[in-house]
C-alpha cells in the first residue's frame, strides 16, 4: 500500500475512535508507521512480535495503537506514566528496543511552518502531517531494565492470594514466607476498602447517595 494512503488510513481509524483528530494522534500514528520502518515491521501487526512501552495515555496512545496494532487485548501494551508523548518500540523476535520521542523544537517548527494558522493547535495539527520524520523526532537504540520474559510471562499459569482469596494470573503473586499474595494484600495497592460488601449492598449505596 501507498504510504501516505496507509498514513490517512491510519488517521481516519484513529479519528472514528476518538471522536476527532488532534494533534497528538498524528504524532501517535507517524511514530508508530517509523517504528516499523526502522524496524522492518510490517505494521499495523497481525501477530504479537512487537511490544510497546507507551509514556503517556490519552490521544496519544490512541494513534499509536492504531498504527501498531500493539493493545492491552494482546498483552502487546504497556504504559508507564511520564507524562511524555514517546514510546519504545520492542522487537521482541530480534531481542532490540528503539525509543522513539517528539523532538523539543517540533511546536516552534510548526508555528514557523504555518503561521497564517487560526491557533497553535490548527498549526500542529496541520504540520504534524508533512514535517519530515528526521526533524519530528528523536530516536535511539535503548537497553530494557526489565524481563521481556517475565512481562509477558506464562499461559495458563495461575494462583490464588492466600490472603483475599482471588486469583492471580501472569505470574504477578509476591512470594511472602514462600507463600503467593496479590499485590494488593503484599501492601502494594492502589486503593483500600473498609468491609466485604455484596452487589445489592454496593446497590444500596449508590441509590442511597444518589
Amino acid at each position: 500500500m501507498n504510504e501516505l494512503l496507509k498514513f490517512n488510513e491510519l488517521l481516519a481509524e484513529s479519528t472514528r475512535r476518538h471522536d476527532h483528530l488532534c494533534p497528538r494522534q498524528v504524532i501517535g500514528v507517524r511514530m508508530g508507521m517509523l517504528a516499523g520502518k526502522l524496524l522492518h515491521l510490517d505494521l499495523p501487526q497481525t501477530n504479537k512480535r512487537l511490544f510497546t512501552f507507551l509514556e503517556t495515555d490519552g490521544c496519544f496512545a490512541d494513534g499509536v495503537t492504531v498504527s501498531t496494532n500493539c493493545t492491552l487485548g494482546h498483552r502487546t501494551l504497556r504504559l508507564f506514566d511520564y507524562g511524555k508523548a514517546a514510546a519504545t518500540f520492542v522487537d521482541t523476535e530480534m531481542e532490540r528496543a528503539l525509543r522513539i520521542a517528539p523532538s523539543p523544537k517540533l511546536r516552534t517548527l510548526a508555528a514557523q511552518m504555518i503561521p497564517e494558522a487560526e491557533s497553535h493547535w490548527h498549526a500542529q495539527l496541520a504540520a504534524y502531517q508533512h514535517i519530515l520524520d528526521e526533524m519530528m523526532f528523536d530516536v535511539k537504540w535503548v537497553t530494557l531494565d526489565l524481563s521481556m520474559t517475565e512481562l509477558i510471562s506464562r499461559h495458563g499459569v495461575r494462583v490464588n492470594c492466600t490472603a483475599c482469596g482471588e486469583e492471580i494470573i501472569n505470574e504477578r503473586e509476591v512470594i511472602v514466607n514462600r507463600r503467593p499474595f496479590c499485590r494488593a494484600c503484599a501492601g502494594d495497592s492502589y486503593y483500600h476498602s473498609s468491609e466485604r460488601a455484596t452487589i445489592a449492598d454496593v446497590r444500596a449505596s449508590v441509590l442511597e447517595n444518589s
